[in-house]
């Protein structure tokens, strides 16, 4: 019963006669006794960071009048959740400043101080509530407040809370304050119902929604280092001076043990929409007048969040790390051929539309399996200063101040402000000026080129706003208001990307420049076409397949692959694209396509959403055709015409089949049907290099009606020639390898799940055209790219 007196009275005997007791003044928290309640206490979060962030509070704050005790709660039975409870509470670390003495008298008292309640039911909040109102009666304490701390999913927390409201409000003038872990929400109406439903049981200024990263030092520094070098920033901090702001977070580690969660909200919502969001709206933010204003504070946060302009899909990047997919199958039970959507990486350009940042880029990008775990925002300044010679001069190199959160190179919390640009003013004792530096870079500048300015004291970001909660202040932490406004900024641009296939990256150093992005206007691409080269290993003898992602080439050429839909989307742009550039310059367009299943798909494209693709100035050609006539089922150019020529407008003169049947005679060598196709190529067709040749592949590796085992040098110089199919009708009519490889652009076409085996074996086979014969498809002088979808990507 006397065991909370008993330990407050041997800690307050202690340090008295040192320190004495804080006199509570007015506006200043009542001093008493505090509960507090982690729901959930022995979880992974309660473990690595809750535990100890209360400790340090219980370290810091027993000393000064507060009496404390601590409970762990959560679904398991007391007698089996108690071991793995004070297992956590045994590996809690003392604050530096505590001697080793007080340290040891400090986590004993703590561990008697704290026990393990069950939290299932109604009945056991009612009987919790009861027992936190039975101890104060009988110990005769003066109570202070409660917390509790909702380290549970966000789905739990209404029921929680009404439970709280119903059976654990505090004794009259004591505080009651709950705090929630992100996630709130999974957009803008799962955020306003949850908040609905708990406004129905906790008033607003009892909630603290948490996010760490405003606890992080450096973060937290922001608005005050602003305030503290006005007289230098004032001038600069607008678009005439910034040339962009970058907001990065960079993480080496896979999501794995995190699935369940992780797929439901990918990178955006996990750390982009909340923790790199808010360090935005301090970067960017009007200074407030009084900087403990919450209410001033975060009206100037909505003003920005007011002033973002409407986020679509071209503003982002957006990428998975190969192994991804393969943990949701595992994790989540998935089928293999189940793939996830969920982006691991994402780049983000976000413009605000007001006077001062307009047209300024601010760039937000986050990711898992990177190269290097680091935490950063930088604004990099216009250096109007050109060097004609002395090109290392300090002067030369970027201007640029960083707010480097930690890890990296660096290894500790700074500020640094490159020395072109201006010394940092200190203000607090709290922080230090770092002078002695290690020979590291950061952010591709040496250390020794900026002033650097480091916490004197570098604290845990949970034990910050833990304390901030004990005293009450809301300013570290998310208002309704803030949260709504921040979901709904990002809501339609996670809508936009739902069915967004994200670029595949092998994860770490490998990722090479795979996921650098460029800034075009308002829009955001990655920098280089992704290109994936396939290996297959045996994982465990599992005989799980293994994508390796390789940066620009399939068989050492371009290559373009998404989802079917989208890879016929892409293929027809491309296809207009070339159409326009060619008319543009010379007037005609030199379109070769092939037969077979795969360009279906495409001619319905082109027919039916490219209305304005110049067709009158385009003159179809074919790769091959089967030896049938042209008005049967079998021929291609049948095919050809009932899927695009028959829906489009063209004259009849552009449309060129190939003459498979002369003299009421199907390829008869005699008649000359190859000469004349190849006679019209020539006179038609500018150096007999058409624009475009469209190609697909066989599962024997044919492309065109050029099959292995033909023997393709004897077509020497020529463009058109008759061959033999293994297939009945065994005999067709193609362009040879030559007039293929004169062409400015060839496309192979490559879809279904049926053509993952060949793809695989494609990438690693060496050029043999006569066993191979796609593998006699090298352009001269133009560009050889793959169109291959995922399904015969990843089988």
């Amino acid at each position: 019963m006397w065991k909370v007196v008993w330990a407050t009275l041997l800690l307050l005997a202690t340090v008295c006669a040192q320190r004495g007791y804080a006199k509570e003044t007015k506006g200043a928290p009542k001093v008493g006794h505090v509960s507090v309640v982690i729901v959930g206490g022995t979880g992974d979060l309660a473990k690595k960071y809750l535990w100890q962030g209360f400790f340090h509070l219980y370290a810091n704050q027993v000393s000064s009048g507060y009496s404390f005790s601590f409970y762990g709660g959560g679904l398991l039975p007391k007698d089996k959740a108690t071991p793995f409870l004070f297992e956590a509470l045994k590996g809690v670390v003392c604050p530096r400043e505590l001697s080793v003495e007080r340290c040891a008298l400090v986590k004993e008292q703590f561990l008697k101080l704290a026990g393990y309640w069950q939290l299932k039911t109604s009945e056991d909040y009612q009987a919790l509530g009861n027992h936190l109102t039975e101890q104060l009666t009988q110990e005769g304490l003066v109570e202070a407040g409660r917390l509790f701390y909702l380290s549970v999913p966000a789905f739990a927390y209404a029921d929680i809370a009404e439970r709280i409201n119903n059976s654990c409000r505090p004794t009259d003038g004591a505080w009651l304050r709950v705090v929630l872990e992100k996630p709130f929400g999974h957009d803008f109406s799962s955020a306003q119902l949850l908040s609905t439903q708990l406004g129905t049981s906790l008033k607003d200024e009892e909630m603290y929604r948490i996010d760490h990263y405003l606890g992080k030092q450096v973060v937290s520094k922001i608005l005050p280092f602003r305030r503290e070098n006005s007289k230098h920033l004032d001038p600069i901090w607008n678009k005439h001076h910034i040339e962009r702001v970058e907001i990065v977070l960079k993480e080496t580690l896979d999501a794995r043990g995190r699935i369940p969660f992780y797929d439901q909200y990918g990178v955006i919502r996990d750390v982009i929409q909340n923790h790199l969001t808010e360090v935005m709206t301090l970067l960017t933010m009007g200074l407030p007048a009084n900087m403990s204003d919450v209410k001033e504070v975060l009206r100037n946060k909505l003003k920005i969040f007011s002033a973002l302009q409407h986020l679509d899909r071209n503003c982002a990047t957006i990428g998975q790390y190969q192994n991804y997919n393969l943990e949701v199958q595992e994790e989540l039970n998935k089928t293999k051929e189940y793939y996830s959507l969920t982006p691991t990486f994402a780049g983000i350009m976000v413009h605000i539309d007001i006077a001062q940042y307009e047209k300024m880029p601010i760039i937000l990008t986050s990711g898992k399996m990177l190269d290097e775990r680091l935490g950063y925002a930088r604004i990099l300044f216009k250096n109007d200063i050109f060097c004609v010679q002395s090109h290392n001069s300090v002067h030369c190199k970027p201007k640029q101040i960083v707010f480097y959160f930690g890890h990296g190179t660096l290894q500790y919390p700074a500020i640094l402000v490159s020395k072109n640009l201006f010394k940092p003013d200190l203000m607090d004792t709290e922080w230090k000026e770092v002078t002695e530096h290690k020979d590291v870079s950061v952010l591709g500048m040496p250390i020794s080129d900026y002033y650097v300015l480091t916490p004197t004291v570098q604290r845990e970001a949970y034990a910050e706003l833990i304390l901030h909660i004990f005293q009450g202040r809301k300013d570290s932490f998310i208002s309704t208001e803030n949260l709504l406004a921040s979901w709904g900024f990002w809501t339609p641009l996670l809508h936009g990307l739902a069915k967004t296939s994200p670029r595949l990256y092998p994860g770490g150093a490998d990722n090479g420049n795979m996921l650098d992005f460029k800034l075009l206007g308002r829009e955001v691409t990655f920098a280089n076409e992704a290109v994936i080269m396939i290996t297959q290993d045996h994982m465990g003898g599992s005989g799980a397949r293994s994508f390796q992602v390789m940066q620009g080439k399939y068989r050492s050429a371009e290559m373009v692959s998404a989802w079917p839909e989208e890879l016929i989307v892409r293929l027809a742009g491309d296809l207009q694209a070339a159409a326009e550039k060619a008319v543009r310059e010379g007037g005609r367009f030199h379109l070769a396509l092939s037969g077979g299943s795969s360009p279906l798909a495409l001619f319905q494209r082109l027919a039916h959403h490219h209305y304005s693709f110049p067709w009158r100035d385009t003159h179809v050609w074919m790769v091959d055709e089967r030896c049938v006539p042209l008005t049967e089922l079998d021929s291609n150019f049948r095919t050809l015409h009932d899927h695009l020529l028959q829906h489009v407008k063209m004259p009849y003169f552009n449309i060129h089949p190939m003459p498979v049947q002369m003299n009421q005679r199907l390829c008869v060598e005699e008649d000359s049907g190859a000469m004349l196709y190849e006679r019209d190529i020539n006179q038609l067709v500018n150096a007999s290099s058409f624009h475009f040749v469209l190609l697909g592949v066989g599962y024997d590796g044919h492309t065109a009606s050029l099959f292995p085992g033909s023997k393709l040098d004897a077509h020497g110089d020529s463009l058109v020639a008759l061959t033999e199919s293994p297939a009945k009708p065994h005999q067709c009519m193609s362009l040879t390898l030559r007039a293929i490889n004169q062409a400015q652009k060839v496309g192979v076409l490559v879809m279904g799940k049926s053509k993952h085996e060949l793809v695989t074996q494609l990438s690693r086979v060496k050029d043999n055209p006569n066993k191979w014969p796609i593998t006699g498809i090298r352009p001269t002088s133009g560009r050889l790219v793959w169109y291959i979808d995922y399904d015969a990507l990843l089988g």
